[in-house]
């Protein structure tokens, strides 16, 4: 049963209760939040995030977290909770394993960057097998390990509520990948994930393999990540013959590996056949020249669903950069482009300024932005990108609240 939005009065009197002090920057937050008129007939997330704030707070710890789930246990109206750069550990874990199994109106939790390990991966993994109502879970940065990992693995094969799982940069490893690819043949829930940057200390691309073959026969799966896994040619190759017969994905993610000209003529018959993929993101490959034409040549003729390309720093030149903007006049479809980071010549910059000034490209949807001096066009680079803000939230009230990532500004998970 949910209590009247007084969150700062029960908070008070949990730490008098607990004999805790009370964590000025948690009672800011709730007085904050007692003030939202719509707070019981909408919900409210809580931003207890440790960064991202002009002036320095306390962290959250364990022991604030103790009182904090102790006054939410009666607010069903609590329905997101940010906890991300606090100093949790896996005490406070427990805590929050304990809460998940109990509490059945919290939607959205983000544990990113705190302190918890393999212990209290297995904590909250366990609480998710019972918990019916959680849909989004980052636990980003926390290093759980392999097996805390596999914790989660075990978790995807029993849990049918959670749509997306953050599991980027955890240091899980290979028999992790291998165990999340082979549950996702069999869960039918999961419509988003992040395996971004795991531990692999060979070379066979064995994790591309298991995950290629879930793709064949995943229909759930919107949105995937697979950044800095050193993929090469082969695995961009065992990926594409999967997403020939997938026709859920719409995000791809395979920044940060070693794709070349060859691995990008793969992804181009790709795109020849595939009109499901929406964003696909390159950044910081080396697909150089060559492998610009050849999805350009998708993209001219027979491609008319990708929305979203990221070719940053892959080594392109004027001649592949030119290509690229004359792609984007013939097809309409595609309306966003990031190009930072390559050589931008003269002829680029000309191009680009073009495709801005006339409309066709929103000055929102790519990360260039033009000057000039002298007479002559220049581009400037932009914050913008797939992954603008994917590890914090402006708390400006001016940006817009779906700004808090620009790729799924494009797909957004929940309309799937």
């Amino acid at each position: 049963m949910s209590v009247l939005p007084d969150l700062h009065l029960h908070y008070v009197q949990a730490c008098q209760n607990l004999s805790q002090p009370e964590n000025p920057f948690i009672a800011h937050v709730l007085r904050e939040a007692d003030k939202n008129d719509e707070i019981i007939t909408k919900g409210i997330t809580l931003k207890l995030a440790g960064n991202n704030h002009l002036v320095p707070v306390p962290r959250v710890t364990d022991d604030d977290l103790r009182v904090l789930v102790s006054v939410l246990s009666e607010a069903a109206f609590v329905t997101g909770l940010d906890l991300a750069y606090n100093v949790l550990t896996d005490a406070g874990a427990r805590t929050m394993a304990t809460f998940l199994q109990e509490n059945s109106t919290l939607r959205y939790l983000n544990l990113m960057f705190n302190d918890i390990g393999t212990s209290g991966a297995e904590l909250i993994a366990e609480a998710l097998h019972r918990n019916q109502s959680l849909v989004h879970l980052r636990m980003t940065g926390n290093k759980i390990g392999n097996q805390g990992g596999m914790f989660f693995a075990s978790m995807l094969k029993i849990n049918s509520t959670l749509e997306k799982l953050d599991l980027g940069d955890c240091d899980v490893g290979l028999q992790c990948l291998v165990a999340t690819a082979i549950a996702l043949t069999q869960n039918k829930s999961l419509k988003a994930i992040n395996l971004n940057r795991p531990l692999l200390f060979r070379h066979q691309e064995e994790t591309t393999v298991h995950i290629a073959r879930m793709l064949r026969t995943n229909s759930s799966l919107v949105e995937l990540h697979l950044g800095k896994h050193e993929m090469k040619n082969f695995g961009v190759e065992r990926l594409c013959e999967a997403l020939h017969v997938n026709s859920s994905l719409r995000y791809l993610d395979l920044s940060c590996n070693n794709i070349t000209c060859d691995g990008a003529k793969f992804l181009g018959e790709l795109l020849k056949s595939n009109q499901t993929l929406e964003i696909l993101d390159l950044n910081a490959n080396r697909i150089e020249d060559a492998g610009a034409f050849y999805l350009c040549e998708a993209l001219t003729t027979w491609n008319r669903g990708l929305q979203a390309l990221s070719i940053v720093s892959n080594n392109i030149t004027g001649r592949g950069l030119l290509a690229l903007s004359e792609a984007m006049q013939s097809n309409t479809k595609l309306s966003h482009i990031y190009i930072w980071g390559n050589k931008l010549d003269r002829i680029t910059c000309v191009a680009f300024t073009e495709l801005i000034k006339s409309g066709r490209l929103g000055q929102d949807c790519t990360d260039v932005v033009p000057y000039e001096v002298d007479g002559e066009v220049h581009l400037a680079e932009l914050s913008q990108g797939l992954g603008k803000h994917r590890y914090w939230a402006p708390r400006c009230p001016t940006v817009a609240p779906g700004a808090a990532n620009a790729s799924l500004e494009i797909v957004p998970v929940s309309g799937y």
